[in-house]
């Protein structure tokens, strides 16, 4: 028997496109259900109406507007706990949010967050994409430019938060912040490099796929209302 097969599977859940705030609140409520070990280790995936968030260490003058602005353009502007600077999140972007009991997997926080970065770099690899990282950044990149961006928070060892992988969304939304603080590289998309996008459930299961593999465990598309039922102990 596979290491693999012989661990609990990793439940991936498509919430569709949902706004950031009940997806972040989710996330929550999964976080106290996983460290009561109530629910297995699960991924949320989703696409988020226009948002723009503020990490721990996020400088708001990396925000290059005013919240009147943002608010006019309908693109909500929120503080949140995960690591990093300012993001920016919308349709058109794969956002994966890995609720997962780090000592389980014997996973650091460091390790986890190469974890990500090698299964987005699966991932585009798949599509003929060359990805590359940058020396003391977070992230991975085409070249100069960042194709996804990522931040984490973890709380009694379970981790939320998670990568934001760029596939067709509106560019001209990265104009209104300093993405991730970086002011020496830009910013891109599977669309502009590939000349078209792939569909987003095809990369959604291939990035789940792709990280279920770099985890050691079995992937198990999942419903988010199986997910809520009734506890399943680990």
């Amino acid at each position: 028997m596979s290491m693999a097969s012989s661990r609990p599977p990793l439940w991936a859940v498509d919430l569709g496109r949902m706004a950031y705030r009940p997806a972040w609140e989710l996330q929550h409520a999964l976080v106290e259900r996983r460290i009561a070990r109530e629910i297995p280790d699960t991924l949320l995936l989703v696409e988020h109406a226009p948002v723009i968030t503020l990490g721990r260490r996020a400088d708001p003058a990396n925000v290059l507007t005013s919240a009147e602005v943002l608010e006019d353009m309908g693109i909500d502007l929120i503080a949140v706990e995960r690591g990093g600077d300012v993001t920016y999140h919308g349709p058109g972007q794969l956002i994966a949010y890995p609720i997962l009991h780090l000592p389980g997997l014997r996973l650091g926080a460091s390790d986890l967050m190469h974890t990500l970065e090698d299964a987005i770099a699966d991932t585009l690899g798949g599509y003929g994409l060359h990805t590359n990282r940058r020396e003391g950044v977070i992230g991975v990149w085409v070249g100069n430019n960042k194709i996804a961006a990522l931040g984490v928070r973890i709380r009694r060892g379970v981790s939320f938060h998670g990568l934001a992988l760029n596939v067709a969304p509106d560019m001209a939304h990265w104009d209104l912040i300093v993405p991730c603080g970086i002011r020496d590289g830009g910013v891109t998309s599977m669309a502009l490099e590939l000349g078209a996008a792939p569909p987003m459930t095809e990369v959604q299961r291939r990035l789940s796929g792709h990280l279920a593999a770099r985890l050691g465990v079995r992937i198990e598309h999942q419903t988010l209302e199986r997910l809520l039922a009734e506890p399943t102990k680990d």
